[in-house]
């Protein structure tokens, strides 16, 4: 393994199903209070997101990824109007629920905070995901494939300088905190872009958790 962090953007660009600068792509997000991400997972490890190497992540943008579809420009409006009321259908007897945040970890390509428990985001994906494929006839490829929920506080990105994981690693060890729990009420649909640096996006839909 690599002892810097990988640029995340090079990779969502150069990977089978590329996603390239620019392009808005259909995410499903969980989304949290903006003061409450702020004082939990931003304000605390700033000193450790924002270095050389790295784009951290502002608590606007702070999300929790269910689900990242296909180009919004290849979704008809109707299309997206029939996944939101079918994801609302069937997450209408769906509970909000905790999610307890853990410290964050340096990974390969940004440093993110592992989430948990997984059931009910993972049963959030499942839905989004189906349904994508029912109205879409199976078009777009299931990203992730694999799920877990996490947010990332900062990502890898393509500066000269890159973020060293041991020295990163080193500051995280000499910092104190605990997990945090984070409200997941509400399921998001939004255009999703990224510039190569920072992910941002433009709000579609909300699904309200009972």
């Amino acid at each position: 393994m690599s002892t810097f962090v990988e640029d995340f953007f090079a990779g969502v660009e150069s990977r089978r199903h590329a996603w390239p600068a620019g392009r808005a792509d259909l995410h499903w997000h969980l989304l949290f209070d903006e003061q409450a991400v702020h004082d939990a997972l931003i304000a605390p490890y700033r000193h450790i997101a924002d270095r050389p190497g790295l784009a951290p992540v502002a608590a606007p943008w702070l999300h929790c990824t269910v689900l990242h579809a296909g180009p919004v420009a290849e979704y008809r409006e109707q299309q997206i109007t029939d996944i939101v009321e079918r994801v609302a259908k069937e997450c209408e007897n769906l509970d909000a629920f905790d999610l307890t945040f853990d410290r964050p970890t340096i990974g390969t390509v940004a440093v993110e905070c592992a989430a948990r428990p997984g059931e009910p985001a993972r049963r959030l994906w499942e839905i989004t995901a189906r349904v994508d494929a029912e109205v879409t006839g199976g078009r777009y490829p299931l990203i992730p494939s694999v799920y877990y929920p996490h947010a990332s506080i900062a990502y890898g990105t393509a500066a000269e300088v890159r973020a060293d994981r041991r020295a990163l690693k080193q500051a995280l060890s000499d910092h104190p905190g605990e997990p945090v729990v984070l409200r997941a009420e509400r399921l998001c649909l939004v255009a999703q872009s990224h510039d190569r640096r920072h992910i941002t996006w433009s709000p579609i839909a909300e699904v309200a958790l009972r």
